[in-house]
C-alpha cells in the first residue's frame, strides 16, 4: 500500500456509493409514532439451550445506564415462535471453491430430521451479479435442497478482485446488498433471523487507513442506517464463516475491535460495518473456527428461541442520530441476556 493517496481516493469513492445506496433505496421505516422499540431478547446459561421460565421482575432494561420501564412484555417459547429465516450464500465474499465446500454443508442442514425445519427459511444466493432468490419460505427443507442443487454459482467477476481495489469493490456491493435484503425483510412483521454464510467483507481498516471527515460522516450514515433498519425490522444478524479452522484466530477475532457502538463520526472507522461487528450489535453470534457449517446454521436456530419480546419507550436524544447503548441485567445468577446493543435516538421535535 505505498501509494497511500490513491487509496484514500478508492476509499472514498466505495463509501459515497455505499452511502448514497443507502440513503435513496434502502431508507429504513418509518419509526411508529409512539417511538416504542421492541427488542427480541435470548437467556441463556453458560451452557445449554435458551431458558424460558424468567418472568419480567426478573428483567431490567438500561437505556445509557438508565432504568427504563418495560411496557410490555412476552416469553415466546420454542417451535411455536413466530420466526423466519433467511440463509445468504455468499458468493462474492468467499471463493468458488469455499462456496462448494459450504454448499452440501447447506444441503446437509436442509435435510436434517427428514428436511423438516423448525421454521420458514428462504435461500438467497449473493454474487456480483445480484442476488437470486431460491425459492419461496417453507419448512420443507428438501425442496429449498432441490432448488439449491438446480442452482450454478459462476466465479466471481468483480473487476479488479485482487488487492485493495477488490476489497472496495465487494464492501460497498455487500453493504448495498445488506441493506436491500433487510428492507424486504421489513415488510414482513413479527421476528426474522438471517443467516450469512461468509467469511465477511473485507474490514478496510489498519494504521495506514486515514479518514477525512467526509469520509467518516459517510461511514456513521451508513452505521445509523444499517442500524435503524435492522432494529425497525427486527432482524437478528449471524455470520457463519465456512473458511472453518483454516484461518488464524487473529483473523477471526479481529472485527471484535469495532464491535462497540460508536457515537459521532470522529470515531469510525471502515470496520465498524464489518459482518461479524453487525452480527454482534444486532444481537446475533458470530460462529467460525469449525468446519461443521451445518452445525453452525443448527445453533443458530436453537439459539434463537425461547426468547423474550420486550418493548419499551425511549427517551427522545438531545440530538440527531444519538447513540444509546442498550443492556439487560437479570436477578437470577449463572444466565446472560442477549439482544440488541444499542440504538441511535432522534429528537422530539427533529432538527
Amino acid at each position: 500500500m505505498r501509494h497511500d493517496g490513491r487509496l484514500g481516493f478508492v476509499l472514498f469513492v466505495a463509501l459515497s456509493c455505499a452511502g448514497m445506496v443507502l440513503a435513496q433505496q434502502n431508507a429504513a421505516p418509518a419509526p411508529p409514532a409512539d417511538r416504542k422499540i421492541t427488542l427480541d431478547v435470548v437467556v441463556s446459561p453458560k451452557s445449554g439451550p435458551p431458558v424460558a421460565d424468567l418472568q419480567q421482575q426478573d428483567f431490567t432494561l438500561l437505556d445509557n445506564n438508565a432504568p427504563q420501564t418495560i411496557t410490555s412484555f412476552k416469553v415466546v417459547p420454542g417451535r411455536e415462535a413466530p420466526i423466519e429465516v433467511v440463509v445468504v450464500i455468499d458468493a462474492v465474499n468467499a471463493s468458488y471453491q469455499t462456496v462448494s465446500v459450504a454448499r452440501p454443508e447447506i444441503d446437509k442442514f436442509l435435510r436434517a430430521e427428514g428436511g423438516r425445519l423448525a421454521y420458514p427459511v428462504a435461500l438467497v444466493l449473493f454474487t456480483d451479479k445480484g442476488t437470486q432468490g431460491l425459492g419461496s419460505f417453507s419448512t420443507d427443507g428438501n425442496a429449498l435442497s432441490a432448488e439449491l442443487d438446480q442452482t450454478d454459482v459462476a466465479l466471481r467477476s468483480i473487476t479488479r478482485a485482487a488487492g485493495f481495489y477488490g476489497a472496495t469493490e465487494r464492501f460497498e456491493l455487500s453493504i448495498r446488498t445488506l441493506g436491500q435484503l433487510v428492507t424486504r425483510m421489513a415488510t414482513v412483521p413479527g421476528r426474522k433471523l438471517m443467516l450469512w454464510v461468509s467469511p465477511g467483507w473485507p474490514l478496510l481498516s489498519g494504521p495506514r487507513v486515514d479518514l477525512d471527515s467526509k469520509q467518516q460522516q459517510e461511514i456513521f450514515a451508513n452505521i445509523v442506517t444499517l442500524s435503524t433498519q435492522l432494529r425497525q425490522a427486527r432482524v437478528t444478524l449471524y455470520n457463519i464463516n465456512p473458511l472453518g479452522n483454516s484461518e488464524s484466530l487473529g483473523a477471526v477475532s479481529y472485527y471484535k475491535d469495532f464491535v462497540k457502538g460508536v457515537s459521532k463520526p470522529s470515531q469510525v472507522a471502515v470496520g465498524d460495518l464489518g459482518l461479524p461487528v453487525l452480527a454482534t450489535q444486532s444481537g446475533g453470534l458470530v460462529l467460525n473456527l469449525n468446519n461443521d457449517v451445518a452445525s453452525l446454521l443448527r445453533e443458530c436456530l436453537s439459539d434463537s428461541a425461547p426468547y423474550y419480546e420486550i418493548s419499551f419507550d425511549p427517551p427522545p436524544g438531545d440530538k440527531r442520530d444519538e447513540y444509546h447503548h442498550l443492556e439487560i441485567k437479570l436477578a437470577k445468577p449463572g444466565l446472560t441476556a442477549r439482544t440488541r446493543q444499542g440504538y441511535y435516538a432522534q429528537p422530539s421535535q427533529p432538527n
